[in-house]
């Protein structure tokens, strides 16, 4: 059986991208945690994953996480339950801005969200929000819908009103105004502390109960946090291991605020699962443990527990268990920010990668995307200054790679997908980001844009020296790859494979699609389905940023470079604390570039 939870599509796109920079202090990058399976059979519980928060908290505001459930949503036809995904968004300067989009549930009127939306909030303001629910899986955008599928309901109300009462019930609307059937959505908020300590926990299970007829169980691993008040909320929930009675499931790491409330003694209930592809999972057993009990695994001690599954446990009069959990690994962390590297001498290695294929248009003509005109810069321009002259002030040579794909080049005029546009295949680097623009003005005349659309070989040149950054398990340059195109990747199995591999590495991709084309496709690069995954095996990370710039034509100039560089503080972090790797103590030279 497959695995049925994914990231919403088009997760990474902006909605209202020039409200963006002011909601930014309100609302906090969200974490999610690994692929997870639908939702397990409803609780009073609201979901809860892990997020690591790399922006900095505005001074006076308290932070608080949302956390989302629905019930009785709207049936897609009349037996087919929805796949919801759950997108909020924050009413700034003006206009709708998107604060952050949960997983997808497959197959659920019922889900219970493991992501978690975190915002700051302000007593003195009035901030309104809005909660959509779609159909990720209908067709259609008629009736308020939107990429994410069909609207399922929607509710306004303000961040006030729900810190008010800690857990608010609203009815969903149809985009019409009239009532959703009987369809609601639960928001439970929770203020959080500002603590910095994870844990890194690693389960298996050890004899599983069989669930299957013609197989064996798909176990998955849920943890809930369990209130003073009874009431539960979910901490993670696992990936699904298939066909397996001792699953050993991928370590995590979760803040000790969500685990236990930084509570050692605080109730940690842990439920198994085989998972199925209808949504309706099987119970397999559960068991009750807190986080001081858990720390024994942290001298190098495994902690086990029975799994029991209490129905058996009252109607079998010979039943022992339901086969055990192990807690192999308890590790204690300090998760650094990413200023702490920064201070600590990381550098940001910036390469750009251009299109040059023929789908751009005849560069001499001024419907090309890449028409020069004194006038007015075309996308590609834009995209490289703005972005570009953010990324240069964390770069202390300032310097950058830049490549050019799909072109036939001088002086052979072959088809290339990695060469410099500044014709110097041993020195591909320009001084500046006004050196790249340049570069690329000069380069325009001399090639012939053809074909096709193949990223993979730009990415694996600039993994290529990202391989040997990681070999020294040193934070010395964390490279960040700019890929500007126009139109749908015609390599995607060699992409993903790319990407995968560059998962593993100190090494962020950003895509701007240029133009209008139809860039759906993205959405696998992206991992907006869940995490990727190819023949390479599952991505560890997800690095790939992806947003249309036609989404930013009517937002401020500087909308566009805050948007897709906003996932870079948190990649850099997750990277180096993946690896167990600190901040150099080594402080990085106080002059600055004149």
């Amino acid at each position: 059986m497959e695995g049925n939870v994914t990231a919403a599509p088009g997760a990474s796109r902006a909605a209202g991208a020039s409200g963006r920079a002011r909601a930014a202090r309100h609302a906090g990058r969200d974490g999610t945690g690994a692929a997870e399976p639908d939702a397990a059979p409803r609780r009073q519980t609201e979901a809860m994953s892990e997020g690591i928060d790399s922006q900095p908290v505005a001074l006076g505001a308290s932070r608080v996480e949302l956390r989302v459930s629905c019930w009785s949503l709207l049936l897609r036809e009349e037996t087919v339950k929805p796949d919801p995904c759950v997108m909020l968004q924050l009413f700034s300067d003006g206009q709708w801005t998107e604060v952050g989009r949960s997983e997808v549930l497959r197959g659920s009127q019922n889900p219970v969200f493991a992501h978690v939306f975190a915002l700051d909030y302000f007593f003195e303001e009035m901030q309104i929000l809005k909660f959509e629910v779609f159909d990720a899986g209908g067709e259609g955008a008629e009736d308020g819908g939107s990429e994410l599928g069909p609207l399922l309901g929607v509710v306004e109300c303000s961040l006030g009103q729900i810190v008010s009462q800690t857990k608010a019930t609203k009815q969903l609307a149809l985009a019409s105004g009239e009532p959703a059937g009987n369809s609601t959505i639960t928001i439970e908020a929770e203020e959080v502390s500002r603590t910095n300590e994870f844990v890194q926990l690693e389960f298996h299970g050890q004899e599983l109960d069989d669930k299957d007829f013609f197989s064996k169980s798909d176990p998955f691993l849920e943890i809930y946090k369990v209130n003073s008040n009874s009431t539960e909320q979910l901490v993670w929930r696992t990936e699904v291991v298939k066909n397996n009675l001792s699953p050993r499931w991928e370590a995590f790491r979760v803040s000790l605020q969500s685990l236990c409330s930084c509570d050692p003694d605080k109730t940690i209930r842990c439920v198994i699962y085989d998972h199925d592809s209808s949504g309706k999972h099987d119970y397999i057993g559960e068991f009750s443990t807190t986080f001081q009990e858990m720390l024994q695994a942290s001298a190098g001690e495994e902690v086990k527990w029975a799994c029991i599954n209490h129905k058996y446990l009252e109607k079998k009069k010979h039943y022992k268990n339901s086969g055990h959990i192990v807690l192999m690994q308890c590790k204690m962390e300090k998760v650094h920010t990413f200023l702490d590297y920064i201070m600590g001498g990381l550098q940001i290695s910036f390469t750009v990668a251009i299109d040059f294929t023929a789908s751009n248009g005849d560069p001499r003509s001024e419907h090309s995307l890449h028409f020069i005109n004194p006038k007015e810069p075309n996308e590609y321009l834009k995209t490289l200054s703005s972005v570009g002259e953010i990324c240069q002030d964390y770069d202390s040579d300032k310097r950058f790679p830049a490549f050019g794909f799909g072109a036939r080049i001088p002086p052979d005029f072959e088809v290339s997908h990695d060469f410099a546009i500044n014709f110097d295949p041993e020195n591909p680097e320009c001084e500046r980001i006004t050196g790249v623009i340049e570069a690329y003005k000069r380069c325009l005349p001399q090639i012939q844009l053809y074909g096709p659309t193949n990223v993979a070989p730009i990415i694996n040149k600039v993994a290529a020296p990202a391989a040997e950054e990681e070999k020294t398990g040193l934070p010395t340059k964390y490279r960040v790859l700019l890929i500007l195109t126009d139109g749908v990747v015609s390599d995607m199995p060699e992409a993903c494979d790319a990407v995968v591999r560059a998962s593993r590495l100190p090494l962020s991709i950003i895509i701007v699609g240029i133009g209008n084309a139809d860039f759906s496709d993205m959405r696998e690069l992206n991992g907006d389905r869940g995490m990727l995954e190819s023949d390479e095996g599952r991505a560890v990370r997800d690095i790939v940023q992806f947003v249309p710039v036609r989404e930013f034509k009517k937002a401020p100039a500087n909308a566009l470079a805050k948007y897709v560089l906003a996932e870079v503080p948190k990649q850099v972090v997750e990277y180096y604390g993946s690896k167990g790797i600190g901040p150099s103590t080594q402080k990085p030279s106080s002059s600055l570039p004149q």
